[in-house]
């Protein structure tokens, strides 16, 4: 079982995207919860939260979140990815097999355009990111952010694709 771990602030819209395309995980038993980590929002984030039965917290230790969790393994993403179709098959099968972390691959489709990508790091959350839940524990220190836990991971990458989360938000979500 995997437990998806979001951080936010004031993205209820992108969150809303996010959590809709998860529920068919949640269905297949995959997703076995869901820990928003929010940062002073002051928009209906709480209430997306709420009602799609997430645990949302407004201060919080990462250790103790991620010792929380009720999944083996994580899902890190940013509110308004969106992984595409296949992938809940494709993770489910990673999990069981793998026990490296993995990415998901770019959506070619909504690909930023060339010049916008020279020189331009990609943000660790980008294309989520699959860690297990003890190498997260043993990694992360109090106050660390889910974007830094993400960034010295090695991964290995996903055929499945994710719609990141930038396209939600130059779209207007």
């Amino acid at each position: 079982m995997l437990t998806v771990l979001m951080e936010c602030r004031d993205q209820e819209a992108e969150l809303a995207q996010t959590l809709s395309i998860l529920v068919s995980a949640a269905v297949e038993g995959l997703v076995s919860d869901v820990i928003i980590l929010d940062h002073a929002s002051r928009d209906g984030s709480s209430r997306v939260a709420d009602a799609a039965g997430c645990r949302f917290h407004t201060h919080w230790d990462i250790k103790d979140v991620l010792r929380s969790a009720r999944g083996e393994w994580l899902m890190l993403l940013e509110p308004g990815a969106r992984p595409q179709s296949g992938w809940i098959d494709e993770v489910a099968e990673h999990l069981a097999v793998q026990k490296q972390s993995a990415r998901f691959s770019p959506a070619r489709n909504y690909r930023r355009p060339f010049f916008k990508r020279i020189g331009r790091a990609v943000p660790p959350l980008e294309y989520g990111l699959l860690v297990p839940k003890r190498h997260a524990i043993s990694v992360a220190k109090s106050g660390m952010s889910l974007e830094v836990l993400a960034k010295a991971e090695k991964t290995i990458r996903l055929t499945s694709e994710m719609i990141p989360a930038w396209v939600a938000a130059a779209r207007g979500a």
